[in-house]
């Protein structure tokens, strides 16, 4: 006998000894169509399960599950009303078989015994659509690692499959498990209605414990990564034991549990995120009272979110608030009668042969255990039962497609597994005010809810707080919440505090939870819904205060026409300006004359025109900068400047060249005086001075620019060129050295005749000239503000009114004053008078 003849033989047999008659007609409801289902009703959490042995595990030995066995009358409940109803399979008897797994213990036995035939045989064939097994859909299990054990063996028959409480994601894959549908959200939606409620509360600081299981690696797993993008840090994450079949605690177990709540003493987190079956919970929650461990928020997972048997352990009202993610609350009318009724005695169906031994078909103490939390499960609502009562009418809706029935009948055909999948996927009613229908991933689109275990006996033990709405995947209508706190304050669980507005924060260690408060620097602000740990900058024309969440506009400054200064050079720009066309008058009137002559006939004019142009210019400097004001500034003042400085330099240099030099260089006096070297030298002064200007203006832009004060952050000043100390110390160069010059050359002719000399007014213009601007360039090294620039302008006022004022207003004096010393025979003695002396 090969391999795979043994395997047949031993399935074979298997299923002889799974085809067990029910003495207990709670678990079987003979039919025309059968529904097979599977229910915890007891639960062992440790051991496995050795399949090399036929033989069914015998659950009844372990600790009996309320919910379980609930959840199983919601499935009679559900059968026995379409049945009664009449109009949605008439003429059709729905039946039921149903069996205890054991929580994950017992999950291959019922499966193969449901894809059998009649005759108990599973054949082995080729192709298995045109195969009717035993049932024609499964409702159940009740969690994850079950039910895709289970749809591993449906699938292949594309039996359906409708599970009302298993939330792994892993069931939404269609390719692994096309048969798999869900009266309940997945684990997504229950991990996002989690971190919402935690966002909602600012708790970005909490601990996980985790059973160690698949449903508890799993889910902590997606929780991790849901809050990964919120925020959220782990403080730790321990695993907690699972406690032995027999319930009782080994030294180990005790130890482990006294570590895990001392680090939950320890730590700073409050709140505790919690995924385990109800079962782990008990040792642990009996550890938590032991130590005396207070003022923590549970946060339940929806395996033991509302379980009932845990709220009777009335002393965990102390140890802080419960709060846990379960699915909406329902009524289900008549259900709470029908859970506590006894099955009526049924006779085994004909073809079904008793054998003595089990299948998991047993729970005596169901019933009386069940009648003890009557109150508990009454006022809790119909939550997972609901979950089960829809998958029932869900097959019976997709059955009345399929048998085409209508008001009287229906069609007693063979139902083939796969033709009833597509139906079920294609249903759409309305169930107790609730539409049922599947999405893509062959989800059930139900709410979940945030739920508060309430103490107080007179009060419901779940007490709704929030809903979460899938198809929006927000957590909405949030309620005021009981804390265990006192004056009922909202508790605190941030492993650092928040920082006050306009602070950053500095990680502080490996989480970004834990960080320290640094306050932002002046000129940079915290824009906390695009980063919170850095400060960004302020904008060229913005600035901020220390601890700024914003910044605000700098005030633009700029010599205005109302300020006193202003006024004061203006007035002066003013005066000097009409002096100045005033001696443009005296001198033509009296060109003629020694005196004009002497100060050095045209050239005078030469000096006098840039004087008026210059004055004209002074109210570039005044409002805002443009292109033509700052190129009116950079240019046309400091070429101003430099033609009249030449002048005066040639000039000084002419009267010594005249009175001292024409006798030894003769020849280089007359190509002197034949090709008007003064004017010569001043076009080339001012052509040299022209490129120079031009070379700024081009390395630099002439584009006004704003920097910010350095006294004063709140204010800009705009100015023509952000290197304007550069540019004026490049352009005063030349000025400067011209200045030295005209002044060497006025002092080599301080022996001359006095109405030659002009020494001593050549030095108190070239003087001025030199201090003032040397002063200049000194204030603005070390200052940078809006001073500079009424500064500057008040220089070169003054500047002007010395060349104007110092050299030709003595000259206007004696022209207006003493018009007898302005005649050539004066001019002849005061030079017969020089030469005499120095005979």
């Amino acid at each position: 006998m090969g391999p795979q003849a043994r395997a047949v033989c031993s399935v074979l047999f298997l299923l002889q000894v799974l085809a067990e008659p029910p003495e207990n007609s709670d678990f079987y409801l003979a039919g025309d169509y059968l529904l097979g289902g599977l229910f915890t009703l007891h639960a062992n959490v440790k051991g496995t399960v050795n399949l090399r042995y036929l033989k069914v595990p015998k659950c009844k030995e372990y600790e009996m599950k309320v919910l379980g066995y609930n959840l199983m009358q919601a499935m009679r409940f559900a059968v026995e009303e379409i049945n009664n109803l009449r109009s949605l399979l008439p003429g059709v008897l729905l039946g039921y078989e149903i069996v205890d797994i054991c929580y994950v213990f017992n999950n291959v036995h019922p499966v193969l015994y449901f894809l059998a035939g009649e005759d108990y045989l599973l054949p082995i064939e080729d192709d298995y659509s045109s195969y009717a097994p035993r049932v024609v859909a499964v409702i159940g299990p009740d969690n994850s690692e079950s039910t895709m054990t289970v749809a591993h063996f449906l699938s292949l028959f594309l039996l359906p499959q409708i599970t009302y409480s298993a939330i792994s994601d892993d069931l939404r894959n269609k390719l692994s498990f096309p048969a798999v549908l869900r009266t309940v959200l997945g684990a997504h939606h229950h991990m996002e209605a989690m971190v919402q409620l935690m966002v909602h509360f600012r708790w970005n600081w909490i601990i996980v414990l985790v059973s160690s299981d698949d449903y508890g690696r799993d889910n902590s797993q997606l929780l991790s990564k849901h809050l990964a993008s919120h925020d959220i840090c782990i403080a730790f994450q321990e695993v907690l034991p699972m406690p032995q079949r027999n319930q009782t605690v080994t030294p180990y177990e005790r130890q482990r549990l006294a570590v895990i709540v001392q680090k939950l003493k320890q730590s700073t987190a409050r709140v505790v995120v919690v995924f385990s079956p109800d079962l782990a919970l008990h040792n642990f929650f009996l550890e938590v009272l032991n130590q005396n461990f207070t003022g923590a928020v549970w946060i339940a997972s929806e395996s033991w979110a509302v379980d009932p048997v845990l709220h009777n352990l009335t002393e965990l009202r102390h140890t802080g608030t419960f709060l846990g993610v379960t699915t909406q609350r329902m009524t289900i009318p008549g259900f709470n009668e029908f859970r506590l009724r006894r099955a009526q005695a049924r006779q085994p169906a004909p073809n079904r042969t008793s054998k003595g031994a089990t299948c998991n078909q047993e729970c005596d103490t169901c019933l009386d255990t069940t009648s003890s939390f009557k109150t508990i499960l009454t006022l809790s609502g119909d939550r997972t039962s609901y979950g089960v009562y829809s998958a029932v009418y869900t097959v019976a809706h997709a059955l009345h497609s399929l048998l085409g029935c209508n008001q009287t009948k229906c069609r007693k055909e063979v139902v083939y597994p796969w033709r009833l999948l597509q139906e079920i996927k294609k249903v759409n009613f309305t169930l107790l005010g609730h539409q049922i229908f599947f999405d893509q991933q062959g989800d059930l689109p139900v709410r979940l809810e945030i739920v508060q275990r309430q103490w107080d006996p007179s009060r419901s033990p779940f007490q709704t707080v929030a809903s979460y709405h899938p198809m929006l995947q927000k957590l909405r209508d949030i309620r005021e919440v009981s804390w265990h706190t006192p004056n009922n304050t909202v508790p605190v669980s941030m492993c650092s505090k928040n920082c006050q507005p306009g602070q950053r924060k500095k990680v502080v260690g490996m989480h970004p939870c834990c960080f320290e408060c640094i306050d932002c620097l002046p000129g940079t602000f915290l824009n906390q819904t695009a980063d919170e740990f850095d400060c960004q900058p302020c904008p060229s024309n913005g600035w901020s205060h220390r601890n700024d969440t914003s910044c605000f506009k700098r005030r633009l400054v700029f010599l205005e026409w109302q300020e006193a200064p202003t006024i004061i050079v203006i007035t002066l720009a003013a005066l000097g300006f009409l002096s100045t066309l005033a001696i443009v008058v005296i001198f033509g009137m009296h060109f003629q004359t020694p005196m004009v002559r002497s100060a050095g006939g045209p050239m005078c004019f030469l000096m006098l025109t840039p004087l008026l142009v210059a004055y004209m210019m002074v109210p570039v400097y005044i409002g805002p900068p443009t292109v033509f004001s700052c190129l009116c500034r950079q240019a046309f003042f400091t070429i101003c400047f430099t033609i009249c400085i030449s002048c005066f330099t040639v000039r000084s240099f002419q009267i010594v060249c005249i009175f001292k030099m024409a006798s030894r260089l003769p020849r280089a006096y007359a190509y002197w005086v034949r090709y008007h070297g003064p004017y010569v030298f001043v076009a080339f002064v001012t052509a040299l001075k022209g490129v120079i200007v031009a070379g700024n203006m081009l390395g630099m832009t002439t584009e006004p620019s704003t920097r910010a004060d350095l006294d004063d952050p709140k204010i800009m000043i705009v100015s023509c060129n952000p290197n304007y100390r550069k540019a004026l110390l490049l352009n005063t160069s030349l000025d400067l050295l011209l200045c030295v010059a005209g002044f060497s050359f006025a002092y080599t002719g301080r022996e001359l005749p006095t109405n030659y000399n002009e020494a001593k007014f050549i030095t108190f213009c070239m003087t001025f000239y030199f201090t003032s601007s040397i002063s200049l360039c000194t204030f603005m090294s070390v200052y940078d503000g809006v001073l500079v620039t009424i500064l500057d302008l008040l220089v070169t006022v003054l500047n002007l009114l010395g060349i104007g004022l110092g050299y030709f207003g003595p000259k206007c004096y004696m022209i207006l004053s003493y018009p007898e010393r302005n005649t050539q025979a004066y001019f002849n003695s005061m030079i017969q008078g020089f030469t005499m002396g120095r005979d």
